[in-house]
């Protein structure tokens, strides 16, 4: 039996209707997703999505409400483990200070692990932009309903 791979994620939603969307590259390969991540041991949902924003965006954020969680297998490209993943709707509670970029994977350093952030208009998004199935399905949803 595989484990189980608990992910987090938030969908953050400006002003202007636009959702900050991640871009990074880690373990060799590139990706745009959410921003959000996994869980850690003896954590809960809504305190991982926190932790993951301030790590990540150097952001405090409150949730909203809750979108979507997986309702079909995902095998993670990374291990053996089965993925499932918990979507929430987001607002920031501090300023946002990111540096936001208008060019996918416009990354500022070099190394293994980097990220960029972008703000894209859910009418703009194209499901061949994310690389994990259960990101199509969110953006699939937001063009649907944003």
């Amino acid at each position: 039996m595989y484990p189980f791979n608990v992910r987090v994620y938030g969908i953050l939603i400006n002003d202007a209707g636009q959702v900050l969307i991640s871009d990074e590259q880690e373990y060799g390969m590139r990706f745009t997703k959410f921003p959000g991540g996994g869980l850690e041991p003896g954590e809960g949902l809504i305190d991982g999505l926190k932790r993951e924003f301030v790590e990540e965006c150097n952001l405090n954020v409150e949730v909203t409400s809750h979108f979507y969680t997986t309702d079909f297998y995902v095998k993670s490209a990374f291990n053996n483990s089965q993925v499932i993943s918990i979507y929430y709707l987001v607002k920031n509670i501090d300023p946002i200070n990111l540096n936001i970029k208008t060019v996918v994977f416009d990354f500022d350093s070099e190394g293994d692990t980097l990220q960029a952030f972008r703000w894209v208009n859910p009418s703009d998004m194209h499901l061949e932009d994310f690389i994990f199935p259960t990101d199509k399905r969110v953006a699939e949803l937001l063009i649907e309903t944003i």
